[in-house]
């Protein structure tokens, strides 16, 4: 044999390509599923390149040396091995587009295999220009033509075009590039070997053999021991002109110089620049229908997400901005129309008692009844929270109705799992005025619903142009109130508490005035509700408390024997520094702590009994006394009055003015008022002294004497009046004409009885027969009576 390393060669390639076809045989066990699917694709191509190598290695080893004169004999086995490697190369190819990326749809796997075809067909062209007539680029070496090779080229230029796209598009890249450049060596070694055979050629059939081994060799590694080499990633709006363009310059440049050497393009030529402009027009139809079906789920993307951005998920209403879109719109289209804005009442409760998936279920609920109330042209809006709009086209007239039904709808009861819902709802409407300007319409359908949420809430009001002039005033009065401590503009008055029947002063309910420059006397029940809503109500009960003690102080250091008593709000009470304000106050100027009564409101007992009265208790042990202001009028029950720890009962004005008081029956007797005998019997029995408050006209004064009340406070005895005037009148009653010089007002002792109607406890208020100490609960300011008495 002369080349005896020929048999060795054919041996060792033979072995090899045996390894790598066993190794790739075994990984098929520890593959599932799909990946197993690909694997058996692998060892198939393997197999059928391993066979054709044996078959090459057989018939073409022992022809070294004698050039074409068997070249007939062997084509046949040159065809056997050229379908064998075009059959590996179809597998091998069949697993790339099986990558994970590749075969999500079969449009993308469609895309990719013509992206190979393209980079094939160019590759394919480009060889026949360089080898065939007038280039031969091999010269002599260059193989006849025969169908064998034809296919064979065939096959490699397709694995190759297509582990190169591939490539191109890998992740990562190294893995992948060895895979294909193995599986292009394997069909480029097929090529090699039927070309061996074709024409005779053992030394080149053993070449074939060795870049066959090789390449079996490095698919082998590539996939052992991994589901997949790589990732590919097709996103048709990337670099397709590279893939389109590179191919087509190559075709271009390599045909125009076969022209300039006077070559000329027979079948062959012209069905690879066919095969080239075929799958360039199919791969460019494919990515332009991708990009209109892109195009098309993008558009339809945006809509839904305008459609998201315009919508509240809860509801299914519009939102905010949705609904603001919808006002401009009609306002420059100069529609008529009314906005109606609802807000629920006591909603918040619902979210704190049941929960907020009982709250979203609500609102949901109240979404679907505003859909099914209004009119198909109406456009109903969730603006946040609890709060909703609609949007009524048309005047008043078509408005009315509407609100009318939508406050009959949402009041109905919201049925949940655990019990009915029961809600009411404001509702404010406001129609279109002559600007167009959605934000001023806006703002007066909120001022609308503002004043109905004032007047009792679950009812409609529509807006007027005084709703602005209060909400101008209310603007201005909170914000002057936080300045007037500073500037000096309060004052305290001073409404005597005068003793029965001798209508004697010995004492004063502190009551805090404004006198603004601008806005003159501002009214206690318009800056007091504001001072607890906006929070400066502590601010200005610790000033009361402060010049109340500092007057009292100098009553007391004038002779004078009198106490005063302050309001307390419920936000002061609860405060935990409040205890200790009062002790500092009573201390830095020196008070005795029962000459200070703190009066607080019977509506605060219906807050929260057990903690008011840890309060009070705390505060009794100052040593100051505790009033319970307008008593009759409130939520107190005589079983809270039994726990309450207070000193003094003040007796509200609307049980005091009865229509006619009624005469004894069985005994002579002024007329008394039955409701104030009640209480005091009431009172007394507790061990607590009473105030009649309101006291106006002498019949009054006349029926609560006769029900036995020993103090009394109204216009009768005076208004508030500044400091000065009612030490003047504390002066004239303590004068020697006025009674005698040893009544002075003592400090309160153990027990003392009536003078009049037998004995009964009576825990006086610093009047003689006074028993027990008073107590606190009005830090600074009672609105409802300094309402009657401004």
């Amino acid at each position: 044999m002369p080349f005896p390393s020929g048999v060795a060669v054919a041996a060792l390639s033979g072995l090899v390509a045996a390894a790598a076809t066993a190794l790739l045989t075994a990984s098929v066990r520890r593959r599932t599923g799909r990946c197993r699917v690909a694997q058996l694709l692998l060892v198939v191509a393997a197999v059928t390149a391993t066979a054709g190598l044996l078959v090459g290695l057989a018939v073409g080893v022992g022809d070294t040396g004698h050039r074409g004169h068997e070249s007939d004999g062997h084509s046949g086995w040159a065809a056997v091995v050229a379908v064998g490697a075009v059959l590996s190369g179809l597998a091998f190819c069949l697993w790339l587009l099986r990558l994970p990326g590749t075969a999500i749809t079969a449009r993308s796997t469609l895309r990719l295999a013509l992206d190979g075809l393209v980079i094939a067909a160019a590759l394919w062209f480009v060889g026949w220009v360089l080898l065939s007539e007038p280039t031969r680029l091999l010269g002599a070496a260059t193989p006849t033509a025969c169908p064998a090779i034809l296919l064979a080229t065939v096959s490699t230029a397709l694995t190759a075009g297509l582990g190169l796209i591939v490539v191109l598009r890998a992740a990562p890249r190294r893995r992948l590039a060895l895979f294909a450049a193995g599986t292009t060596a394997v069909t480029l070694g097929g090529l090699g070997i039927a070309a061996g055979l074709c024409q005779g050629e053992g030394p080149l059939v053993l070449v074939g053999a060795a870049g066959l081994a090789a390449g079996l060799a490095a698919v082998a590694v590539t996939v052992h021991g991994a589901d997949s080499p790589g990732q590919v990633e097709i996103d048709p709006t990337r670099r397709d002109g590279e893939y389109a363009v590179v191919p087509m310059v190559a075709m271009a440049t390599s045909a125009m110089y076969h022209l300039a050497q006077d070559g000329r393009f027979d079948a062959l030529g012209i069905v690879a620049g066919s095969v080239e402009g075929f799958a360039l027009v199919a791969r460019q139809y494919l990515t332009l229908n991708d990009l209109r079906g892109y195009a098309g789920r993008l558009a339809e993307r945006e809509a839904h997400f305008r459609e998201l951005a315009h919508t509240d998920p809860l509801t299914g209403l519009a939102n905010r901005r949705g609904f603001l879109g919808e006002l401009h719109a009609r306002a420059q289209e100069g529609v008529p129309h009314v906005l109606i804005s609802l807000d629920l009442d006591g909603f918040k409760i619902v979210n704190d008692m049941r929960g907020h998936d009982v709250g979203d279920a609500v609102l949901a609920e109240v979404g679907r009844r505003l859909r099914t109330g209004l009119r198909a042209d109406d456009v109903a809006a969730r603006l946040g929270g609890d709060e909703f709009a609609v949007l009524v086209l048309g005047g008043s007239a078509e408005a009315t109705p509407v609100a009318q039904r939508l406050l009959d709808v949402l009041g109905q009861p919201y049925v949940q799992p655990d019990g009915p819902v029961f809600l009411s709802v404001s509702i404010g409407v406001a129609g279109r005025t002559d600007q167009v300007d959605v934000q001023l319409l806006l703002r007066h359908a909120d001022l609308a619903l503002r004043y109905a949420k004032q007047q009792g809430k679950n009812r409609i009001e529509r807006y007027d142009v005084a709703y602005d002039r209060l909400l101008r005033r209310r603007t201005t009065v909170e914000h002057e109130m936080r300045g007037a401590i500073g500037r000096g503009e309060l004052r305290l008055a001073f409404q005597p508490v005068a003793s029965l029947p001798s209508v004697r002063p010995v004492g004063a309910e502190a009551l805090l005035r404004w006198h603004h420059p601008e806005l003159g006397q501002v009214r206690p029940d318009e800056f007091i509700p504001l001072a607890e809503e906006s929070g400066m109500i502590a601010k200005l009960g610790a000033w009361v408390l402060d010049q109340a003690c500092l007057q009292l102080s100098r009553w007391l250091a004038d002779g004078h024997d009198v106490w005063v008593s302050v309001n307390v709000s419920p936000r002061e009470l609860h405060a935990p520094e409040y205890v200790v304000q009062v002790a500092e106050a009573l201390r830095a100027h020196r008070v005795p702590p029962q000459r200070l009564v703190l009066e607080v409101t019977e509506h605060a007992v219906a807050t929260d009994l057990d903690e008011l009265i840890r309060r009070l208790t705390a505060l009794r042990r100052t040593g100051v006394r505790i009033a319970l202001d307008d008593f009759g009028a409130g939520y107190s029950s005589l079983g809270q009055l039994r726990r309450l720890p207070i000193d003094i009962l003040k007796i509200d004005h609307s049980l005091v003015a009865e229509h006619e008081p009624v005469r004894p029956v069985d005994r002579d007797g002024p007329a008394f008022a039955p409701m104030v005998d009640i209480v005091m019997r009431l009172g007394h029995q507790l061990g607590l002294e009473v105030i009649a408050e309101g006291v106006t006209n002498p019949t009054e004064l006349a029926a609560v004497v006769a029900a036995g009340c020993r103090f009394g406070q109204g216009a009768l005895f005076g208004w508030g009046v500044p400091a000065e005037h009612l030490e003047a009148m504390l002066e004239a009653a303590t004068s020697p004409g006025a009674r005698p010089v040893n009544d002075r007002v003592p400090a309160p002792r153990a027990d003392q009885s009536r003078p009049d109607q037998g004995e009964r406890r009576s825990g006086g208020v610093g009047e003689p027969g006074s028993t027990r100490s008073v107590n606190q609960h009005v830090g600074s300011v009672d609105s409802s009576r300094e309402m009657r008495q401004a």
